[in-house]
């Protein structure tokens, strides 16, 4: 029978008699992490050093190094292949045989995917529906794969964690699960994204991004190039305001994603290409000058399960445009401008607004930080220690206890 005493519940309350040896399977981060990478890398790091876990780590056979700095408390069990077909082989195959090995209590597949058989409780994290709301955002053989597997971590997990109420709500119409669902929203590092604004902390920051090429004034974009982050939409916007603003530029950070030549031919025909940067995946101690130095974050996505370089925009003290109709708005509040999805026109208005008037502006880069500050890792890691509580006190009810 599963270790299912790891806490008791009574009416009153749940007591812990002792940590949870939670096995969590970090082996799909990749070596430049953005979104699900960057929520897998903190849940990590402070799961690592909460009193009520002892973590245990799979990664890939090459990336032991990393996990033991990230997590230097925990076990790292670094054998899991580094191709992706024989990683997602391996999660089906020998992953129960590791979490046995291992004397695991929990296992957390934090990307929608979990072994089919494991004899100890399970909690999938799930980001968002698009597989199966928006599957043209996607490589066919990922729709198929992943339609798969979120519907039988929706069966098989003892609980689910959404990381935005709007992926809930969006996961109980489409799939209507009968386990738990719990809510953890990402945080954000407030040590790193934060307002910066002495003088000598300005001059840094425009050191560092000029030596990536990054020259003020600028609308800034990061995230990965794919279809649902509706670059096109962005770059036509940019024209629309272009000759009101001749010194400004629109800067497009990100690694190429599936779907990026549309973005390079938007670019193309968009009649401003030398005003049009694209400086590519920008490293951790870039991201965050970047974002604060900007004179409007502009992040247009069509959907997202969270969203979060808009939460970073919004803790680094930029103002931030940003859409309806998902999660952005859930994370943004009145912190931020919001355009209906896919309206160039809409977006170059609330761009140029935040261009033309200065009190606006400097309103919400005084709001971001206000809103940001109520997102944080610490929290996230709470309600992921509650789903682990709810996983093992639904299999311990399911047992007959």
């Amino acid at each position: 029978m599963p270790s299912t005493h790891i806490w008791i519940a009574n009416a009153a309350c749940s007591h812990r008699l002792k940590n949870v040896r939670v096995l969590l399977d970090v082996s799909a981060v990749p070596s430049r992490p953005v979104g699900a990478g960057v929520y897998t890398i903190q849940i990590a790091r402070s799961l690592d050093a909460h009193p009520e876990v002892d973590l245990l780590l799979a990664a890939r056979s090459d990336d032991e190094q990393r996990w033991s700095e990230i997590a230097p408390n925990s076990t790292v069990a670094a054998e899991v292949p580094t191709s992706r077909p024989q990683r997602l082989l391996w999660e089906q195959s020998k992953a129960p045989k590791l979490a046995k090995r291992m004397n695991a209590e929990l296992w957390h597949g934090p990307h929608y995917t979990m072994p089919s058989r494991l004899d100890i409780p399970s909690v999938v994290t799930i980001h968002d529906l698009t597989f199966f709301d928006h599957p043209e955002w996607h490589e066919r053989q990922k729709v198929l794969f992943f339609r798969r597997m979120i519907r039988r971590s929706a069966r098989n997990a003892s609980a689910l964690i959404c990381v935005s109420q709007h992926t809930k709500d969006r996961l109980t119409a489409v799939l209507d699960p009968s386990i738990p669902i719990h809510v953890a929203s990402h945080g954000v590092d407030h040590a790193r994204f934060r307002p910066l604004n002495r003088p000598e902390e300005i001059e840094a920051d425009l050191s560092l991004l000029a030596h990536n090429g990054i020259h003020p004034p600028y609308v800034a974009f990061v995230g990965t190039l794919e279809p649902r982050k509706d670059i096109p939409s962005l770059v036509e916007a940019f024209a629309q305001i272009a000759d009101d603003y001749p010194d400004l530029r629109l800067v497009v950070a990100g690694s190429d994603g599936w779907g990026a030549k549309e973005v390079r031919d938007s670019v193309a025909r968009s009649g401003y290409t030398t005003r049009i940067l694209r400086p590519g995946y920008l490293p951790a101690e870039v991201l965050a000058p970047f974002l604060r130095r900007a004179s409007v974050v502009a992040y247009p996505s069509l959907e997202e399960g969270f969203g979060l370089p808009a939460l970073e925009a919004l803790a680094s003290g930029a103002p931030v445009v940003t859409t309806t109709g998902s999660a952005m708005a859930e994370v943004c509040g009145d912190a931020a401008r919001l355009t209906p999805p896919a309206t160039p026109r809409e977006l170059a208005a609330a761009i140029a607004g935040l261009l033309d008037d200065q009190t606006v502006a400097d309103q919400l880069r005084v709001a971001g930080p206000e809103r940001a500050s109520i997102f944080t890792w610490e929290r996230a890691t709470a309600n992921h220690i509650l789903a682990y509580r709810d996983a093992t006190e639904q299999v311990f009810k399911r047992a007959g206890n």
